[in-house]
């Protein structure tokens, strides 16, 4: 399986809460080039999991312009922010294998992205996603290495 996480595109902080922040016009730019990116690397997903946030909804809305709608997509509680890594991997990877998906993408959150890539391949620092960034894991059965982590000021 190949696990791309992708970190929301750049939000506003005017918002009533943490949940109904907005994505700047920046961040739907980076976010669309990131997706424009990433078909190079990918054709279609096959299953798409998403943070309830609306940054990370608004994210996917940028992403899916670029990739057919994928065979069954999901919001989890369990990409929030601050979310248990362990609960949110283990819960990634009984979906994919229930979905059968060879392609799976997670658009999500700091911290919680770095700290999945570090629960996912063991041994790696949690690596930093700046917004909008896209890193890809490859998950073959207990042995999983991360492949690239890309940004928008890196694919220029």
């Amino acid at each position: 399986m190949q696990l791309f996480l992708m970190r929301h595109g750049e939000a506003s902080f005017d918002a009533l809460s943490d949940r109904e922040r907005v994505l700047t016009d920046l961040g739907r730019y980076q976010t669309r080039q990131m997706a424009n990116w990433l078909t190079g690397h990918v054709a279609a997903f096959d299953l798409v999991l998403l943070s309830p946030y609306l940054r990370a909804q608004q994210s996917w809305q940028e992403v899916v312009s670029q990739f057919p709608e994928p065979c069954k997509f999901m919001m989890l509680d369990e990409l929030l922010p601050n979310a248990d890594p362990a609960k949110a991997a283990s819960l990634i990877q009984a979906y994919a294998m229930h979905c059968k998906a060879d392609k799976v993408l997670v658009i999500s959150h700091m911290p919680l992205l770095g700290y999945l890539v570090s629960d996912i391949v063991g041994g790696v620092e949690p690596p930093l996603f700046a917004t909008s960034a896209i890193g890809m894991i490859d998950v073959h059965g207990e042995r999983a290495s991360l492949g690239w982590l890309a940004a928008p000021h890196s694919i220029d």
